[in-house]
C-alpha cells in the first residue's frame, strides 16, 4: 500500500499515477478528497496519521499548512510523518522546496548547505534535518524532493495567483522584484514523477533531490508566453513596489507572509537538476506545456 498525505496539485498527481500503476493507494486529507481509484480518508495527518499507515511501503508527504501557520503547524506534522514512517517501516518521501538554501549567489545544487534567511526557510530546513537525523540513526528511511515555483494544473505560486489571470484577461500583471531575472519553474507532474522514482529506489534514500526542471525563464518572458498560448493580447507587466506588498499584508495573511520571500524574485533564482535527471531518466516537461495545462484549467 502507498499512502499519500495531501491531495493538492502534487499529491493528486502522485496518487493518480500510483493508481494507474496498479498500486493500492490511500490518500489522507482533512476533507477526505483525492482522485478516483484511491481509498480516501478524512483525517488530521498531524494527529491521526499513525492509524492509517500500517502495511504501507511508502508515505508521500504532499501536504502542508497554510503559509501563515507554518511555524505552529509544520513541526507537529513533520513529527507525525517521522513517527508514522518509524512505526510502519515505510519510506518517507517529502515534497520540499528551495527555501532552506536561503539567498544564494549562483545556481542551487543539492550539495549546498542549508542556510535559511527567512522564518519559512528555517522551518523547512528543520523539517529535513529532523527527518535526516532519524534516517541516519536507522529509525526511518527517507528522502526529500525539492522543486522551484510550480507550474501546471492546480499550481499555486505568485505567478499563478497574481499574474496569469491578469495576462489571460488582457490586463497588466504585477509582481515584486526583477521581472527579467532568470527564474526556475518546476512542473507539478515532474514533482510527482520524481517522488515516485525516489520512493522506489533504495539507493536514492538519505538525501535530497532536485526535480528535473527546464531552463530558467524570467517572469516577464513567462507572462509573454502565457499570453501567446492563451490567445490573449500581448502581455503587459510591471514590477510591484515592495511597499504595495507590505500594505496588502496588513489585511491579507498570505501577502504578509510573502514579504520575507521577496529575495527570490529580486535576483536570479535557478536550480540545477542534473543529478535527478541522470539518476532517474526524467526529462523535464517543457515550460510551454506546463503553461498550456494551467491555461486550460483556468478556462474550464
Amino acid at each position: 500500500m502507498q499512502v499519500v498525505v495531501g491531495a493538492g496539485a502534487v499529491g493528486s498527481v502522485v496518487a493518480r499515477r500510483l493508481v494507474e500503476q496498479g498500486e493500492r493507494v490511500r490518500v489522507i486529507t482533512r476533507s477526505g478528497g483525492g482522485p478516483d481509484g484511491a481509498e480516501r480518508i478524512a483525517a488530521d495527518a498531524g494527529t491521526e496519521l499513525a492509524k492509517y499507515v500500517e502495511g504501507a511501503t511508502a508515505i508521500y508527504s504532499c501536504a502542508g499548512p497554510a503559509y501563515s501557520k507554518w511555524t505552529s503547524q509544520w513541526p507537529p506534522l513533520g513529527a507525525a510523518l517521522i513517527a508514522a514512517a518509524e512505526a510502519s517501516g515505510a519510506v518517507l518521501v517529502t515534497t520540499g522546496n528551495l527555501y532552506g538554501y536561503g539567498a544564494v549567489d549562483g545556481v542551487m545544487t543539492e550539495e549546498l548547505p542549508l542556510l535559511p534567511n527567512t522564518v519559512k526557510g528555517q522551518v523547512r530546513a528543520r523539517l529535513w534535518a529532523d527527518a535526516l537525523e532519524a534516517h541516519q540513526a536507522g529509525r526511518i528511511r527517507t528522502a526529500e524532493v525539492r522543486g522551484s515555483d510550480y507550474l501546471g494544473a492546480g499550481a499555486v505560486s505568485p505567478f499563478s495567483v497574481t499574474v496569469l489571470p491578469k495576462v489571460i484577461a488582457g490586463k497588466r500583471g504585477m509582481m515584486p522584484g526583477d521581472l527579467d531575472a532568470p527564474h526556475s519553474w518546476t512542473y507539478v507532474g515532474d514533482v510527482a514523477r520524481t517522488l515516485i522514482a525516489v520512493a522506489g529506489d533504495e539507493s536514492a534514500w538519505g538525501r535530497a533531490w532536485h526535480v528535473p526542471t527546464p531552463e530558467p525563464v524570467p517572469v516577464r518572458r513567462l507572462a509573454e508566453r502565457a499570453a501567446v498560448l492563451a490567445g490573449a493580447p500581448q502581455a503587459k507587466m510591471a514590477a510591484m513596489p515592495g511597499w504595495i506588498l507590505k500594505l496588502a499584508g496588513l489585511v491579507d495573511p498570505s501577502a504578509r507572509e510573502m514579504v520575507e520571500m521577496q529575495y527570490q524574485w529580486q535576483r536570479p533564482f535557478v536550480l540545477d537538476s542534473t543529478a535527478a535527471t541522470v539518476a532517474f531518466g526524467i526529462k523535464p516537461t517543457a515550460t510551454d506545456d506546463a503553461l498550456t495545462e494551467m491555461i486550460g484549467k483556468g478556462k474550464q
